[in-house]
């Protein structure tokens, strides 16, 4: 694991956004999870509202995790959905605490006790065997869903074009490569396995305090493990502390998070994200 990032001045002020370009053949609803979560509402300086062009009415709701969902009818032909938000930030990278062990199953808030099942991408039934050979012997807590991390980013390549909609944690396992959210659901799968419970986030994740060259910008996953009395956040993909990660969404895999969700055909046509820190 690389060393934690430092910075000295570190509160700043981050930058987001999208556009998402899309093409119908006909009138198609469409449910868009692009806001930023809840829990970072405190933080937002300039909000992050779906702005659709052509103008059409945007619905907003809760989704059974409590993540905002916009709902949209996009017309016939092209779509193109747009935001800008500003965000405050501490500025400091993912906390680490080694220290922290697992709480036994029987203990568990009872809201965490869902992230210790398998679901659509993450199969512990097939991957149970092997993460009790894999991890049984590894310390216990925090270090053992380190461990996890550990291992599922020297497992897995990254390379874009390496994974699927339909790759599930045991075949990202299994082929040794994929995108981070294949990294995620195995590393999700694996703590679940070893009776940890895991939940699956997506969110933006900025190149702040990182070496060039940078990679193109992208919608990132990572997930959060129960923990000692909390959720604490991972990152099998970049494995390292990261600064300016901003949640947008959590669920129990990549299903329940789906950034847009078309009740019809509908072609993405193009996508860009940013996320920067402000005049920086």
């Amino acid at each position: 694991m690389t060393a934690p990032l430092m910075k000295n001045d570190s509160s700043m002020a981050i930058e987001v956004g999208y556009e998402l370009r899309f093409r119908c053949p006909q009138p198609t609803p469409m449910v868009v999870m692009l806001n930023i979560h809840d829990s970072r509402a405190s933080d937002i300086i300039a909000p992050d509202r779906v702005t659709p062009t052509p103008s059409v009415p945007v619905t907003t709701f809760r989704d059974a995790f409590g993540n905002l969902c916009s709902l949209v009818v996009a017309p016939q032909g092209e779509i193109c959905l747009t935001s800008n938000a500003v965000v405050a930030d501490s500025g400091n990278p993912d906390p680490s605490m080694p220290w922290l062990e697992q709480r036994p199953v029987e203990v568990l808030p009872r809201d965490a006790l869902l992230f210790l099942l398998g679901s659509r991408y993450c199969e512990t039934d097939v991957l149970s065997e092997t993460a009790w050979q894999l991890f049984g012997n590894t310390p216990t807590g925090w270090r053992r869903v380190q461990a996890i991390c550990d291992f599922v980013h020297r497992h897995i390549t990254f390379g874009y074009g390496l994974s699927s909609e339909t790759k599930t944690a045991a075949q990202a396992f299994q082929d040794r490569q994929g995108v981070c959210r294949d990294f995620t659901h195995l590393a999700v799968t694996f703590c679940r396995c070893m009776n940890i419970p895991a939940r699956y986030c997506t969110g933006y994740l900025s190149d702040i305090g990182q070496p060039p060259p940078y990679s193109p910008m992208d919608f990132a996953a990572w997930f959060e493990a129960y923990i000692g009395d909390g959720w604490y956040t991972f990152d099998p993909r970049n494995n390292q502390p990261r600064i300016g990660r901003i949640l947008i969404a959590r669920g129990r895999d990549a299903a329940d998070v789906a950034l847009t969700t078309s009740f019809g055909s509908s072609k993405l046509e193009s996508f860009r994200v940013w996320t920067a820190e402000r005049g920086a």
